[in-house]
């Protein structure tokens, strides 16, 4: 969320920005709402004074001026509650525009429509060369008894998955790498619920758009959230930190859910588009600060690119370009790790930063050492996903036997497996 005062100073800008995101959002309809509210505002205002200034005469009024004094008040009373319909339907509409309006891209961010116009900023690893026909992932995992496919979809329906033997413990070994490297960096590990409330979508920018990718509960009133970020973004909301506090780093483990609306047809095999899935997530609250955000924003990215290498898989980072960055985002990265039997890489880690936008929503903020308060900038990055890293994971390791190498840094997590599989 922008600062309607922003919004009012700097209307080009800010309508710039929604035809550089591909945002459909009539600016001129958001400031005349705004105009709008201000005036039912005042005049709610002034009818109030004009009938305390009336209610205050009438104990000191005579028998015969007493009557009219009420009639008058009781009209003016009348016309306050007639315009609250008014002015609370304009209030919605205008909240509605705003909870709309987008992020303002960083000059530094590439111009595009979609992720066709993202920029390659660095590749990294070497692609595998078999000297055999490797398998694709869910070939490699059948082979070795490692996951279900048909018989978990007939319990839980399609785009459902269930990993079996050792695959459950190079999922979860994946889980503690993340975590203890994130918690080596100063980062607090913490577990979140699946469930969140709606405001708490609203405070991402999940909500109002991305509602057909949630799951809703209506018996509870609540949702299930895609990332931990929903309910880490919301810890401190309505909060104000002390600047001495800040950057607070938080590594939320949890589970995650996404309904995938929209994308039926498409990579429904395997691991790559599923329903439930495991993530730490990477969050930090730092000072309202663009090059203290900047620099945050690298270290989320590095974290990443470093997990990525302890897995010693191929990749490479882009940089998004502002169609395809989200709303909120000033600027965005994704991490892509090469998949052999596509001959594409794919995204793994998502490295944003949001400045205040999400702040705003939330009103989280801090008081500087200057003890001005302040919103708090908010970045969030992915340290690990699963299932779907496993993709590239099992075909770049895949060996010629149908076993899996386990790369250096993993095997720890793993009683020193440096091998996994069954030969044929």
């Amino acid at each position: 969320m922008l600062d309607i005062k922003f919004i009012r100073e700097n209307s080009d800008i800010v309508k710039n920005a929604c035809k550089l995101k591909n945002v459909a959002l009539d600016i001129d309809q958001l400031l005349a709402l705004d105009k709008e509210v201000s005036s039912l505002k005042t005049e709610e205002q002034n009818l109030l004074t004009q009938k305390n200034g009336i209610t205050a005469k009438i104990p000191k009024a005579s028998a015969d001026e007493r009557p009219a004094l009420i009639a008058e008040s009781k009209a003016l009373d009348e016309k306050v509650k007639a315009l609250k319909p008014r002015a609370e339907k304009a209030e919605e509409e205008l909240k509605t525009l705003m909870y709309l309006t987008p992020q303002i891209p960083s000059p530094k961010a590439p111009i595009g429509k979609d992720d066709n116009d993202n920029v390659e900023v660095k590749k990294a690893g070497v692609l595998p060369k078999f000297d055999f026909t490797p398998l694709d992932h869910v070939q490699i995992l059948e082979k070795n008894n490692w996951a279900d496919f048909e018989r978990i979809a007939k319990v839980s329906g399609s785009r459902s998955y269930s990993l079996k033997n050792e695959m459950v413990l190079v999922e979860l070994a994946m889980h503690r790498l993340a975590m203890d490297k994130l918690m080596q960096k100063g980062f607090t590990v913490v577990s979140v619920p699946a469930f969140a409330r709606e405001e708490a979508l609203y405070g991402t920018g999940h909500f109002p758009n991305g509602r057909d990718q949630a799951y809703y509960i209506p018996e509870q009133n609540i949702y299930l959230a895609g990332t931990a970020e929903v309910q880490i973004n919301s810890l401190h909301a309505g909060e104000i930190l002390k600047e001495a506090e800040l950057p607070i780093l938080y590594a939320g483990y949890s589970p995650c859910f996404r309904s995938e609306a929209g994308s039926y047809g498409r990579d429904v095999r395997g691991l790559i588009r599923v329903h439930q899935f495991m993530k730490v997530e990477q969050f930090i609250y730092c000072k309202n600060d663009p090059a203290e955000s900047e620099k945050w924003h690298k270290i989320l990215l590095e974290t990443s690119e470093e997990i990525v290498q302890d897995l010693e898989l191929p990749y490479r980072v882009v940089e998004c370009c502002t169609g395809d960055m989200g709303a909120g985002k000033v600027r965005m990265f994704d991490v892509e790790a090469w998949v052999p039997s596509e001959q594409k890489y794919r995204e793994t880690h998502s490295c944003s930063a949001l400045h205040d936008w999400q702040s705003r929503r939330t009103q989280t903020r801090y008081r500087d050492n200057d003890n001005k308060v302040q919103y708090v900038h908010t970045l969030n990055n992915t340290a690990i996903a699963t299932p779907r890293i496993l993709v590239p994971f099992l075909e770049n390791h895949q060996q010629a036997d149908g076993s899996v190498k386990i790369p250096a840094k993993l095997q720890p997590y793993l009683m020193g497996m440096t091998v996994i599989g069954k030969k044929n």
